[in-house]
């Protein structure tokens, strides 16, 4: 059973729960078509690391990762500083999944399931910021700060409401962050509340966040939320939420491969949902560098 062996990294906090109260059901799937499962919970990294370190003995077919976007993003990070080349099938259980809503990942087992048995790969980007990874977004400033103060127990419970509710106290309290940003597409000094680097097109539960973005063209998209009277926050709420946030004056939008991020204040950073790095700030995109399971093969078909 050696080529039908397959890496099951599982998040057992992970939202409500779902995906560990299934754990023995999705074994007996996978059973059931003679490939053995190895689970590995993801609660200490440093086992992960040595998980991937010694992968590449045992003839895995491709790892699974169970979880959010933040679980999913540990997975990646193993995986690439362990030069571990394999497809990656995501069973999405976590808050928001916009990593897996991109792919248009269902959330019901059997269907999750029935997608990771089969070999339809697409491949998709992985941008960088400093020494780490990320699969869908880095966030900087005060939706950051918003998402770091909620309660953990409380975003299992509320899911992405959790997020609304405490970013509606916290707004108050905005205050502009002087930030420097050099790239080849642009470069300035501007006043910000909050901006979003992303490489795929939803974030927080906001499915279309991302302007252009498309997973797998080698670009970032980058998104700064300049300062602005409070009185003009609405008409940007609104625009925000229909998606044509990028054409609101108070928006600075441009796509890139690269760019550097500089400031004098501290500012609060977020990498797929999990604390991030400390300024300053490189980030660069890596053009198709994992393998997606999808319900297509993007020889096929396309989501784009």
């Amino acid at each position: 059973m050696k080529k039908n062996k397959v890496l099951l990294i599982y998040n057992p906090k992970a939202g409500n729960g779902l995906f560990k109260s299934n754990l023995d059901r999705i074994i007996e799937m996978f059973q059931k078509k003679r490939m053995m499962v190895i689970p590995v919970r993801t609660d200490r990294p440093a086992l992960l690391n040595d998980v991937f370190r010694e992968v590449k003995k045992f003839g895995f077919r491709k790892v699974i990762a169970a979880g959010g976007d933040g679980t999913i993003n540990v997975v990646v990070n193993a995986m690439i500083n362990n030069e571990v080349d394999l497809p990656l099938a995501i069973f999405p259980s976590g808050t928001a999944n916009d990593f897996a809503y991109y792919f248009d990942i269902p959330h019901d087992i059997e269907s999750m399931v029935n997608i990771a048995l089969e070999e339809n790969y697409t491949k998709c980007d992985v941008g960088k910021v400093n020494n780490k990874y990320f699969i869908n977004v880095a966030a900087m400033g005060f939706l950051v700060d918003v998402s770091q103060k909620t309660d953990p127990n409380i975003k299992s419970t509320l899911g992405i409401m959790s997020y609304y509710l405490r970013g509606v106290r916290e707004v108050p309290k905005l205050q502009p962050i002087p930030i420097t940003i050099k790239s080849d597409e642009y470069s300035g000094h501007e006043k910000m509340y909050f901006m979003l680097v992303m490489n795929g097109r939803s974030a927080g539960g906001f499915k279309r966040v991302g302007g252009r973005a498309e997973i797998n063209d080698g670009l970032l998209d980058v998104l700064l939320f300049r300062e602005l009277p409070l009185t003009e926050l609405p008409g940007l709420l609104v625009n925000f939420m229909q998606g044509h946030h990028t054409e609101n004056k108070n928006v600075l939008y441009f796509q890139t491969k690269k760019l550097r991020l500089e400031s004098e204040k501290m500012i609060s950073t977020d990498v797929d949902g999990e604390k991030g790095c400390e300024f300053p700030l490189d980030i660069e995109c890596f053009h198709r560098k994992l393998r997606i399971n999808t319900l297509l093969d993007d020889m096929e078909g396309s989501y784009w």
